[in-house]
């Protein structure tokens, strides 16, 4: 396992829409693991494939109580809306309320390779939505008014300069090995 850097706003494979998993190996397993380790590490809930330079259809998610990996992750359903603050691993401190389903069944491949069904809400619901759409190529601030996007896109801009990397290391935690 390894922290992996994590792939900032401007980042091209951020929009890509992200290709299915054929088979579950070791090398997939792998690459779960060391989501959940950059994730843990950058104090995330989430962190999609995408976001570590990877166009593949894999995310993790660690909210209320539920630590999940997601492979070939679907809504099969989803009821209600509401509106509530997220941000992203992928834009530091930009943040903005988004309106997303507030109630999901998730249908998905486990790091095991054995599918299952979980339903969701709350925080878990917007969370497993929000990886979901980073593996469509579509970030939160998609999710927003087109007048809205661009003052916290000029706001991101201002705060991390023309020319700086796309890319933003992540520390492990003091005290951890792995």
């Amino acid at each position: 396992m390894s922290v992996l850097p994590i792939h900032l706003l401007g980042s091209p494979v951020l929009r890509e829409a992200s290709a299915p998993v054929v088979e579950v190996t070791d090398a997939v397993r792998q690459l779960v693991d060391s989501m959940y380790e950059t994730m843990d590490a950058a104090e995330g809930v989430g962190l999609a494939a995408n976001q570590i330079g990877q166009a593949i259809r894999i995310a993790v998610v660690d909210a209320e109580g539920a630590r999940i990996a997601m492979i070939n992750p679907v809504i099969a359903e989803a009821s209600g809306k509401a509106g509530e603050e997220e941000g992203c691993l992928s834009i530091p401190d930009v943040y903005a309320e988004v309106t997303r389903p507030e109630r999901i069944v998730l249908e998905a491949t486990g790091r095991d390779g054995k599918p299952y069904r979980l339903e969701a809400d709350g925080l878990l619901a917007r969370a497993i939505q929000h990886e979901i759409d980073h593996l469509d190529g579509i970030l939160f601030l998609d999710r927003l008014s087109p007048l809205k996007r661009r003052l916290l896109v000029r706001k991101y801009r201002r705060e991390h300069k023309e020319g700086e990397s796309l890319l933003r290391e992540v520390a492990r935690p003091s005290g951890r090995t792995g």
